[in-house]
């Protein structure tokens, strides 16, 4: 694991301690605070073979950006002796941070071979693992957070990767929740992305200024073929959107897919949430690997 202080300048004490403390934060093992109840089917993935922990991300000082807040934090997982660059894949947090949940998904992947890595995308902003409920974290935090400032995080996250043992080739990206709506979005805004998977992410919605388009404006604009999990008792997410995806899909000609699991609810994929559906998670999460494979992004 990277050391935070190999990140900085020693001479620059307050940013040195405003890296040190969002590093710190990512390190930090637990669930987010909104998360009520955390269902005892919670599975971990052990580091058994793995590099795993916090990494800092240089992403500059663009206009507007406080000193300090330059190095983006993530939770990184990869095997611990790879044979050669790996194959990446991106993961999106849920609306929830990169808390447990997300660095365990993290394991996973890299137990299948990848390097997997999950950047704090609400950073700048705060820490969502904090916030006690959804709607304070919604008004109070996600809402702040612009598409624009997302997408840029994440090209510096798979420049990093390419940097630091991944292969710029093999590219995925895959989200949930909050995550999914970011993965049709990076996947109209990246070029050298191979795959992407989106679970359970926003079509539809009105624009807003930090959040001017959703998945079903750029399906035409897609650079990556997408394939969508999603559930067909997710009352946040209507069939009528996913219909109107669907077909925005068909008349752009985009060999993105849709897949409904019927009987699944909002976060199905969550194994430690309530709502977990052990059938259709392990069904989207083979699909997934699968999509990956497809597109050359496989070990």
């Amino acid at each position: 694991m990277q050391d935070p202080d190999d990140l900085t300048s020693k001479d620059d004490a307050s940013r040195d301690n405003s890296r040190r403390e969002f590093l710190s934060l990512l390190m930090a093992s637990g669930f987010a605070l909104a998360v009520q109840p955390v269902a005892a089917s919670t599975l971990a993935t052990d580091a058994a073979g793995l590099t795993v922990g916090a990494v800092g991300i240089p992403v500059g000082i663009p206009v507007g950006i406080p000193v300090g807040k330059d190095i983006l934090p993530a939770y990184r997982a990869q095997p611990a002796r790879p044979k050669g660059p790996l194959p990446v894949v991106l993961v999106v947090q849920e609306v929830f941070g990169v808390h447990e949940h997300i660095q365990d998904l993290c394991r996973r992947l890299a137990k299948a071979g990848y390097l997997a890595i999950a950047p704090e995308l609400y950073f700048r902003q705060g820490d969502a693992r904090l916030y006690p409920n959804i709607p304070d974290l919604l008004a109070k935090l996600v809402s702040k957070v612009p598409d624009e400032q997302v997408l840029r995080d994440l090209d510096a996250t798979a420049d990093w990767t390419a940097k630091n043992g991944g292969d710029a080739n093999r590219i995925a990206i895959t989200g949930f929740c909050w995550g999914g709506r970011i993965v049709w979005l990076y996947a109209a805004h990246n070029p050298k992305l191979k795959a992407a998977v989106a679970w359970y992410g926003r079509l539809v919605g009105e624009g807003a200024p930090n959040t001017p388009r959703h998945p079903v404006d750029i399906a035409g604009s897609l650079k990556a073929p997408v394939l969508g999990l999603y559930g067909g008792q997710d009352k946040g997410i209507s069939a009528e959107s996913v219909d109107r995806m669907r077909a925005a899909l068909k008349a752009a000609g985009s060999p993105s897919q849709i897949a409904v699991y019927p009987d699944a609810d909002h976060g199905f994929n969550a194994d430690y949430r309530p709502n977990y559906n052990a059938e259709a998670a392990k069904d989207g999460w083979a699909r997934m690997l699968a999509w990956f494979a497809r597109y050359g992004v496989k070990p």
